[in-house]
C-alpha cells in the first residue's frame, strides 16, 4: 500500500497512505493533502493521499537493513569534478555567473527486495535531519528516502518562509569567508525569487549565517521570509523560486546552463523538492532534496540506488577542498546505505 512519513511543520511527523489522485500539473493541488516531489529538471509528481495521522514523532522503528553491496559508479569522477570547479571559476572570471552548484550522482544496483521504507528508517535513525521524508508509493513511481537539513519552502497560509544552506564544514571553525561570502550571495538570490510572489516590502531575511549543527557536520543557514500577494497561486510561487537557489547558483539562467553543462545525467529528485502540501489547511513543506537516496526500477524489479553530492563553486573555491566537500556530505549516508553501525565510515568516493 501506499505510504509516506514526512517531518511536520511543528515539529512532529505525518504518515499518510493510499492513493486518491496522481498529477503532474500542480493546477490540480486545490484540496486535500499531497506528497509532492518536484525533480531538479521541473518535473512534478503530486499523490493525494486520503489516510493522515499527525503525531508528536518518535524514533523510527528498529529494522533489519542488511545495506547495499554493490559497488557505487559515480557520473563525474574525481579528476571531472575538479575539472569541472576549474570551469566554473573560469566562468566566474568572465563575470557569466557568482556561483554554481556542481553535483555528481552515485548510484548502486538493487534487487527486487530493496525496501525504501526500511532504508528510510535507518536514515532516521542514524543521520536525524529536520525535513527528512520516505515516499513509497510505487503507483506514482515514487520510491524516496530523504535525511535533508533544508527546508526551500514553508508555508503557512500566505506566509513563506525559505532556508537556504550554503557553507559546509566538520567543524565552525573549519568555515571559511567564501562559505560566508557563498551564504550571502545565495540570500540575496532568494529575496530576489521570492519578491516576485509577495507583497511589497514584506521579504525579509530573518536569520543569517547562523549555525546548524548536525550528524558529523556543521552547515551555515539563512532564513528569508515573505507575505504572498492576494491571489498568487502555488504556481506562480514555484515559478518564481525554482529550482532552490542554494543548489543552482547566482545569477540563477547562466548557473542553470553551466549544470546542463558540465554535469553529464540529470539529477532526478536530487537537489528538486520533496515533501507535503496540505491544500485544506493552506500549510505545505518542500524540503530542498539533498541527502536523498531513491530507487529507479527496471521492468524485472530491480533497478539502481542513486544518491547526490555536490558543492557550491565561487571565485575563492579550491578545487580539491570543493572535491572533499561532496565526500563530507556523502560519507555518514553512504556509510548507512551500506549498513554500518555508524555512519561516520571514511573512504572515497568512487
Amino acid at each position: 500500500m501506499a505510504w509516506a512519513r514526512f517531518s511536520s511543520l511543528d515539529g512532529g511527523i505525518i504518515e499518510a497512505s493510499g492513493v486518491d489522485a496522481v498529477t503532474s500539473d500542480i493546477d490540480d493541488v486545490t484540496s486535500g493533502f499531497w506528497a509532492v516531489v518536484i525533480t531538479f529538471e521541473g518535473d512534478l509528481t503530486a499523490v493525494r493521499m486520503p489516510s493522515v495521522t499527525r503525531t508528536s514523532g518518535g524514533a523510527a522503528a528498529v529494522v533489519d537493513w542488511s545495506g547495499v553491496e554493490g559497488k557505487w559508479a559515480t557520473s563525474l569522477d574525481d579528476a571531472a569534478y575538479v575539472e569541472g570547479v576549474e570551469e566554473v571559476r573560469e566562468r566566474i572570471a568572465r563575470g557569466t555567473v557568482y556561483q554554481v552548484n556542481v553535483c555528481r550522482v552515485l548510484s548502486c544496483p538493487v534487487g527486487p527486495g530493496t525496501s525504501i521504507r526500511a532504508l528510510g528508517d535507518v536514515l532516521a535513525q542514524g543521520n536525524p535531519a529536520p525535513y527528512a521524508a520516505t515516499i513509497d508509493i510505487p503507483e506514482a513511481g515514487l520510491e524516496i528516502a530523504c535525511a535533508s537539513p533544508e527546508a526551500y519552502l514553508e508555508r503557512r497560509g500566505r506566509t513563506v518562509r525559505s532556508s537556504p544552506i550554503k557553507g559546509t564544514a566538520q567543524t565552525v571553525g573549519q568555515m571559511l569567508p567564501k562559505d560566508y561570502a557563498e551564504n550571502v550571495m545565495i540570500v540575496d538570490l532568494v529575496r530576489n525569487d521570492l519578491q516576485h510572489v509577495c507583497r511589497p516590502g514584506t521579504v525579509r531575511v530573518d536569520d543569517l549565517c547562523r549555525v546548524e549543527q548536525h550528524p558529523g557536520l556543521v552547515h551555515l543557514v539563512s532564513d528569508v521570509s515573505g507575505e504572498l500577494r492576494d491571489g498568487a497561486t502555488w504556481r506562480a510561487l514555484l515559478d518564481a523560486s525554482f529550482p532552490p537557489g542554494s543548489v543552482s547558483g547566482t545569477p540563477k539562467h547562466t548557473a542553470l546552463q553551466a549544470i546542463s553543462d558540465l554535469e553529464p545525467v540529470p539529477r532526478g529528485p536530487y537537489c528538486g523538492a520533496i515533501g507535503w502540501i496540505d491544500a485544506d489547511r493552506d500549510e505545505a513543506l518542500l524540503a530542498v532534496g539533498i541527502r536523498t537516496f531513491w530507487v529507479d526500477r527496471d521492468p524485472s524489479g530491480g533497478g539502481k540506488l542513486r544518491f547526490g553530492t555536490g558543492a557550491g563553486i565561487t571565485w575563492g573555491s579550491e578545487a580539491l577542498g570543493e572535491l572533499h566537500e561532496t565526500e563530507l556530505k556523502a560519507r555518514r549516508l553512504m556509510a548507512l546505505a551500506r549498513g554500518e553501525d555508524r555512519g561516520e565510515a571514511g573512504g572515497r568516493v568512487r
